[in-house]
């Protein structure tokens, strides 16, 4: 991506002033994270443990405790042909990233194009804020025995959440793929398979586009892109 603007993404962490504080201490029976201790007759905070759920600042009764901004990551964004691609950066150390996602998800809100949102494994806070309002869902999965694990993970996940979804099988040999053996037993449909291959693997870390590089893989993905947005459109024909 080009013209890349680069923006800050804040939370609100407690700030105590002492001097109106009288050590009732509801602020620190209250934090479910540790993040306040009654240290010295002082109120402090311990802005990493903290979740910026506000509540501190609510229950005080003497109004002794206030907020501030606090950075925790970044959003970056520009645009490749055709394409605008945003992406968060989280702080290392920072307990959460959600605030982040919640930040990419606004801006892309009133978007008139499809919107594609790459997840990290496993089914953590992160991927449930990012799939609570997508129409399709496509999980990815690789032949090992973690593969199968983080698919079973994450099959339970978008279940929970009455989500559409279809697997794409990565990384696939000629020999026995437990992944592959999930689907079936559970009857999800498999959108594709994605070979395993040096040549992928070398364009990959070389930085390059697959489906610029290879029509092999053109195809692969422009045949996924099709079904994909098929049943995306399928999906929201029926919530009409």
């Amino acid at each position: 991506p080009t013209d890349i603007i680069s923006e800050d993404v804040c939370v609100k962490i407690p700030v105590v002033d002492q001097s109106l504080c009288n050590g009732c201490r509801i602020c620190t029976d209250f934090c479910a994270f540790n993040a306040l201790a009654f240290i010295n007759d002082q109120v402090i905070v311990l802005e990493e443990m903290c979740h910026s759920c506000g509540g501190c600042s609510l229950l005080c009764p003497q109004g002794a405790i206030l907020e501030k901004d606090k950075p925790i990551g970044k959003i970056k964004s520009g645009v490749f042909e055709n394409v605008k691609v945003s992406s968060g950066y989280l702080n290392a150390g920072e307990a959460s990233g959600v605030p982040i996602i919640e930040k990419l998800l606004m801006d892309s809100k009133d978007s008139n194009r499809p919107v594609f949102i790459d997840c990290p494994p496993g089914s953590a806070c992160v991927v449930m804020e990012s799939i609570k309002d997508v129409d399709y869902c496509i999980l990815v999965a690789e032949p090992t025995l973690f593969g199968v694990s983080n698919l079973e993970m994450v099959f339970d996940l978008v279940n929970l959440f009455k989500k559409p979804f279809g697997v794409v099988l990565n990384k696939v040999l000629e020999e026995d793929n437990p992944a592959k053996d999930f689907c079936i037993k559970n009857n999800i449909e498999i959108l594709t398979q994605i070979p395993f291959d040096n040549s992928l693997g070398t364009l990959n870390s070389n930085g390059k586009i697959a489906v610029r590089e290879s029509g092999k893989y053109k195809t692969i993905f422009k045949e996924l892109l099709i079904k994909v947005e098929g049943r995306a459109k399928d999906e929201t024909v029926v919530d009409s």
